[in-house]
């Protein structure tokens, strides 16, 4: 495919040592492109208004916002900015959830470096692009009418009503008096249900919960 060389994109995640290896991948695919970094949502908003960009490649996970809310900012402010979700979450789980959101793409940060260079290849190409495991899965959901079932159906009843309080910002000690169950318990249920939904953060458990509407 051709590009043009001197194409602008910005990459947002939180953590230095990723956007450091992301930049380093697309530099040797294009050595000419305008890479520009942020490590929060605030930033990203700010560099969207500022720069003239043909494409973000982004974290779900970031402080001072959501990736739903970074979503519907670009299609206001940059409708023809191109999407690129950039995340460890499952994706066979998630991504077509941040696809329905309005992304152009999801890649996994688990993926090699020829895989994320046919990614921002094809996203500045087409803006479009999904992996072979989420194609598989849209279209078995297409067959079955459904897709991978929500992560939450691994919880039992009490990690999903812990999991919401803590989403809730209730702190464990709080929610130990609620339930009247001890402190380490409730510690133990939330080690529990993070490792059940492959997380690490409340944030992210927030998200998660939000995607689901649970």
């Amino acid at each position: 495919m051709s590009l043009k060389a001197d194409v602008r994109i910005i990459v947002a995640d939180d953590h230095g040592i990723v956007r450091m290896g992301l930049i380093q991948t697309i530099k040797r695919l294009l050595p000419a492109a305008i890479i520009s970094e942020v490590e929060d949502y605030k930033s990203l908003s700010k560099a969207i208004l500022k720069e003239e960009l043909d494409l973000v490649i982004m974290d779900v996970n970031m402080p001072n916002g959501s990736v739903q809310e970074a979503i519907d900012y670009i299609k206001i402010h940059k409708p023809n900015l191109k999407i690129l979700i950039f995340s460890s979450q499952d994706e066979e789980v998630y991504a077509m959830r941040y696809l329905k959101m309005g992304a152009g793409g999801y890649l996994s940060k688990q993926s090699y470096p020829s895989v994320i260079e046919t990614a921002v290849t094809v996203m500045l190409s087409t803006g479009r692009y999904a992996s072979e495991v989420v194609k598989e899965a849209m279209f078995l959901g297409s067959l079955s009418g459904a897709t991978k079932e929500s992560p939450f159906e691994a919880l039992s009843d009490r990690e999903l009503q812990i999991a919401n309080k803590i989403a809730e910002g209730i702190s464990l000690k709080e929610i130990s008096n609620q339930l009247n169950l001890h402190s380490s318990t409730i510690s133990t249920y939330k080690n529990r249900l993070f490792e059940k939904l492959n997380i690490r953060s409340v944030p992210e458990l927030v998200e998660i919960l939000r995607l689901y509407n649970k």
